[in-house]
């Protein structure tokens, strides 16, 4: 058994050219070469990610701030406590609001591609 904090994990700085800006942090919550993978991610105000899909479920777990994911079909707004499932395949982009940061824990398989990115 493995017992952590979240507010004890370091965020690291998560460059890539998936986000619109480069405020953004990740906070690895799982060793790799498990099952899953499972961070935190952090979004600075207005900071989104682009149009992406994953080869498996993706779940989002909001733990900060107010933010936004979105579909082609429809846009929502979240806030602290939300959980959000992205099925496999489907196309969506996440984060956050321009007037809040914005952070959530995801989780998706391991294997293949952690995303696939649909927009530049």
């Amino acid at each position: 058994m493995q017992v952590i904090n979240m507010k004890d994990v370091p965020k690291k700085p998560h460059l890539s050219p998936l986000f619109t800006g480069d405020e953004v942090t990740i906070q690895p919550l799982v060793p790799e070469g498990g099952d899953y993978n499972m961070s935190i991610v952090n979004f600075g105000k207005g900071v989104r990610n682009k149009f992406h899909m994953h080869e498996s479920d993706q779940i989002l777990i909001v733990t900060s701030g107010k933010g936004i994911v979105a579909t082609e079909q429809e846009q929502r707004t979240v806030t602290v406590g939300d959980v959000i499932l992205f099925p496999k395949g489907e196309k969506h982009w996440h984060g956050a609001c321009e007037d809040s940061e914005f952070g959530h824990i995801f989780i998706t398989k391991t294997g293949g591609q952690n995303y696939i990115q649909l927009e530049d």
